[in-house]
């Protein structure tokens, strides 16, 4: 199933993206994402918002989330593609799913007006946060 960018999508300069099956198998970006900037993503509670609601490794980041599985070996359970799936837009595996989409500006319901007509992460950042999830093997 082709994630085909029109509209709203297409006008906030959001990349095109193909789903096959439960992933997302290609980069947003063509690239393969750094996993230091990732990291910093995922524990930074004003761009990544991660670990409001999931626990992971990373120890310096006190009040971790419990809502949302614990990000600790995702790498080992989930391949790229569907890690990338999973943060790209999560209705997609679970559309009773609270997570938000973090690249996707469609069906979204109570935006914070900074939000408004962009995504929460970038193509860049997506592909980040993918490099570093991948690197937590158990």
């Amino acid at each position: 199933m082709a994630g085909f960018l029109s509209g709203p999508a297409a006008a906030a300069g959001l990349k095109p993206f193909a789903v096959s099956g439960d992933s997302i198998p290609a980069s947003l970006t063509g690239a393969r994402g750094d996993a230091g900037r990732g990291r910093a993503i995922v524990g930074d509670r004003q761009v990544g918002f991660c670990l409001l609601c999931h626990p992971g490794p990373i120890p310096e980041e006190t009040l971790q989330g419990t809502i949302g599985p614990d990000l600790r070996g995702v790498g080992s359970r989930l391949s790229e593609g569907q890690i990338r799936l999973r943060v790209v837009d999560q209705r997609r595996v679970n559309p009773d799913t609270i997570m938000p989409p973090f690249y996707s500006i469609e069906g979204l319901v109570r935006v914070p007006d900074a939000y408004r007509g962009r995504s929460i992460l970038t193509a860049e950042q997506i592909e980040d946060v993918v490099a570093y999830l991948a690197t937590l093997k158990e």
